[in-house]
């Protein structure tokens, strides 16, 4: 954990943390951040949506100019789109044909729920994020099975086809552990399928461990909503190309017209095509994860949900612990409309308050919360 210097007036101290050296990265992550970024509130709600970098501003900027007085040139823009493609694939440890392009999670996870076989057995964590779960719910003919987080390796048994979870989970911050969860599947024959939304950006997840991945692009990788990522085996696993247009093809300007007579050897097969706006934006924002590093960015987010946690326990409440850039404390979630209204960004899920805390974010802002947090 890295150290956090404090230094607003006549804010409550912030408990001691443990001290490391800082890394020449730190200084440089600041430096970034504050080119990059310049909010009016004290915002603690990446797990909810992003800050729009102001590199990204300025290419949503153009490209709107350029519908506007006709200079479109969607060569070019296709181009940028598979630089944003490329981006993404680096930060999930894969080659770009491996990454297909979407929307939205749900959609990714509704072709991966499409191509599973009649009577398959699907298993999730208890309590997981909608989008991941209601897919395989919407097939009568699927069998969906829970468990809790912790629990989710030892419940896999022979005949489950699917385990599907969150990295991390979106109503309180908890990290799965992948590696006993891709090792039981393994042992049983089973898929594996990971929803990096609220890890990717500052916790590094290896996406060739598991069969599949998504990701929505638009929280932690700060990427303007609609650009969403999945990632598929090298050929393509169980997948059928369902949504398959003629962006899909092997050669798409060839496949406009009629049935597409060759899909694309790649992930591409199971592109949607892409909404220009959010991926010539994603392209910009993937590029900044990139040059900030997810380490920096996770060891610096880490170090202030600690800060935070160990300062809301002193003011008398029991946050859910663990080494999460997400915060959740149980029971407060009502307060999240007086932060608001103390210029304090944070959102109530699931009964509980939670904060969230990304590159853009200081020390000064966890005292911020933590004065303005009502006492148990």
């Amino acid at each position: 954990m890295v150290s956090v210097e404090t230094s607003l007036p006549g804010a409550p101290a912030l408990p001691e943390t443990p001290e490391t050296t800082e890394t020449p990265d730190l200084p440089r992550l600041r430096d970034l951040a504050r080119a990059e970024f310049a909010p009016t509130a004290v915002y603690l709600n990446t797990a909810s949506h992003g800050l729009t970098p102001s590199r990204t501003a300025a290419a949503l900027r153009e490209a709107v100019e350029e519908t506007v007085e006709g200079r479109i040139d969607m060569v070019r823009w296709f181009a940028v789109i598979e630089q944003a493609r490329a981006r993404f694939a680096r930060l999930a440890g894969l080659a770009p044909d491996r990454v297909a392009l979407g929307a939205a999670v749900s959609a990714h996870v509704s072709l991966v729920a499409g191509s599973l076989p009649p009577g398959a057995e699907v298993l999730v964590a208890d309590g997981d994020f909608s989008s991941l779960v209601n897919p395989f719910a919407m097939r009568a003919d699927l069998k969906l099975r829970t468990a809790g987080l912790h629990e989710l390796a030892d419940a896999v048994r022979p005949g489950t086809a699917l385990v599907a979870v969150s990295a991390v989970q979106s109503a309180d911050g908890r990290l799965a552990d992948l590696a006993a969860v891709a090792g039981a599947a393994r042992a049983h024959g089973a898929r594996t399928l990971v929803d990096t939304t609220q890890a990717t950006g500052w916790l590094p997840v290896d996406a060739d461990a598991f069969d599949y991945t998504v990701c929505g692009a638009y929280k932690w990788l700060l990427c303007p909503r609609g650009a969403s990522f999945l990632t598929v085996p090298g050929d393509g696993g169980d997948l059928v190309p369902l949504q398959a247009g003629w962006i899909a093809g092997e050669r798409p300007w060839d496949s406009c017209y009629g049935m597409v007579e060759e899909v694309a050897r790649s992930a591409r097969r199971f592109d949607i095509s892409p909404a220009f706006l959010p991926y010539l934006g994603a392209e910009r924002s993937l590029a900044l994860i990139e040059e900030a590093g997810p380490e920096v960015v996770g060891a610096h987010d880490r170090a202030l949900a600690a800060c935070f946690r160990a300062g809301a326990a002193e003011r008398g409440h029991r946050p859910v612990p663990g080494d999460s850039a997400i915060v959740a404390v149980p029971g407060l979630g009502g307060a999240a409309e007086a932060l608001k209204g103390a210029g304090v960004e944070v959102s109530g899920r699931a009964g509980n308050l939670r904060a969230a805390f990304h590159l853009y974010n200081t020390a000064e802002d966890v005292e911020r919360l933590l004065a303005a947090l009502p006492r148990a």
